[in-house]
């Protein structure tokens, strides 16, 4: 049985960047990722480039590492980013 993976908009995105005790969600291509216990993101500030509660797909051709970051152990798929014409009725938006 397949489970339906939760759907954001990148509005609800923001709401995760760690702050008042919310987890710490990133987004790369179309994956949302929980990030919350990988010790690069501890600090709020990933390297002191990037903020949680953001997509960083244009930003990983410019980072040290490649996209193999996102299969490691405290990273955690959460869901979908919608994109903004995905967004409204028939989508797969939860609140």
């Amino acid at each position: 049985m397949q489970v339906d993976e939760r759907s954001f908009s990148l509005e609800e995105l923001r709401r995760y960047d760690g702050t008042r005790g919310a987890r710490k969600f990133v987004a790369f291509e179309g994956v949302v990722y929980d990030v919350t216990e990988c010790p690069k993101w501890r600090p709020d500030l990933h390297e002191g480039l990037h903020f949680p509660g953001q997509d960083l797909s244009r930003a990983l051709p410019e980072a040290p590492h490649t996209q193999e970051v996102f299969s490691r152990p405290c990273v955690k798929r959460v869901g979908r980013l919608l994109q903004p014409h995905n967004i409204g009725p028939g989508s797969n938006q939860r609140t």
